[in-house]
């Protein structure tokens, strides 16, 4: 059986990821939080931003939280390729 299905399942549930992550980060600068949209993105992202932002407060001000939620998004997502490539 091929593999190349759920790799690609996994490359594109990741990237779709980083990408809501993303505008998430790039709207909250233009739409008040109360705003339909950013709280339907808000409600995607801040659950996996509320872990990391326990163990790493803001530092000067900056929340670094969604640069280490990025990186993390990426090592799964590699992790879960290569566990499909050696079942494969």
């Amino acid at each position: 059986m091929s593999m190349v299905p759920w790799i690609t399942i996994v490359r594109v549930v990741g990237d779709v990821l980083t990408l809501v992550v993303f505008v998430d980060i790039l709207i909250s600068y233009f739409l008040p939080p109360y705003h339909s949209v950013r709280r339907v993105l808000d409600s995607i992202v801040d659950p996996l931003l509320a872990p990391i932002r326990r163990m790493v407060p803001p530092v000067g001000g900056l929340d670094f939280s969604p640069v280490l939620l990025f990186l993390a998004i990426q090592v799964v997502q590699r992790l879960l390729i290569q566990m499909i490539v050696s079942l494969g």
